[in-house]
């Protein structure tokens, strides 16, 4: 295990997820600290014109999706990126089980990702959901919901690998809650640091 690798997963674990947990009840959203390196940023930004590691582009403005490209990953994903989805699904999992028992829904989520992921594939969901998007001046992406079928994980996590004031200015990152029998709340993230992550509710 690299220096790097034992630094994301450190600053996964060391994480207070109590009160990630707290922020996602009230907000539907969380910020994370800083989970990856300032190298482990560039070295994921450099990945975006090595058209190999992707299974398909996105063109947004030919979807009517807003402006921009994002790309899929294959499932062979960059260690930076598999180590650190591996880190993280213990303690989302802790949190969807939680969400589900207080619910009374079934939490079919087993007790490792590499379950789940071959759980999605045995039912069909077999693409690779793992994003890198990348915004050019004047871009932007619209409103929406991340669902490729009926197994569904409720936690999504999105990270942030430029710095606001150097690499970029403007933008906010919206995410909108649709509340029952009120109206949808939003919640912006505004000049997310390089290596911070904000954790949201899928569903």
């Amino acid at each position: 295990m690299s220096t790097e690798t034992d630094i994301a997963r450190g600053q996964v674990d060391t994480a207070d997820w109590a009160h990630l947990a707290e922020e996602l009840d009230a907000y539907g959203c969380a910020l994370t600290p800083r989970l990856l390196t300032l190298g482990q940023c560039a070295e994921i930004r450099e990945l975006y014109d090595q058209e190999d590691l992707f299974r398909t582009t996105v063109d947004m403005a030919r979807h009517r999706f807003g402006s921009g490209r994002y790309r899929y990953f294959t499932h062979d994903l960059p260690r930076p990126v598999a180590e650190l989805r591996a880190a993280l699904y213990p303690h989302l999992l802790t949190i969807a089980r939680d969400w589900a028992a207080r619910l009374g829904r079934p939490a079919p989520w087993p007790d490792t990702l590499e379950e789940w992921v071959a759980m999605c594939h045995e039912a069909g969901q077999d693409r690779s959901a793992q994003i890198l998007l990348r915004y050019e001046e004047g871009d932007w992406n619209a409103l929406h919901r991340d669902v490729f079928g009926d197994m569904l994980f409720p936690l999504q996590v999105v990270v942030g690998l430029d710095a606001y004031g150097t690499d970029y200015t403007g933008g906010e990152f919206l995410l909108v809650e649709q509340r029952p029998r009120a109206q949808s709340r939003g919640t912006t993230n505004s000049r997310v640091a390089p290596r911070t992550s904000s954790i949201r509710a899928t569903d």
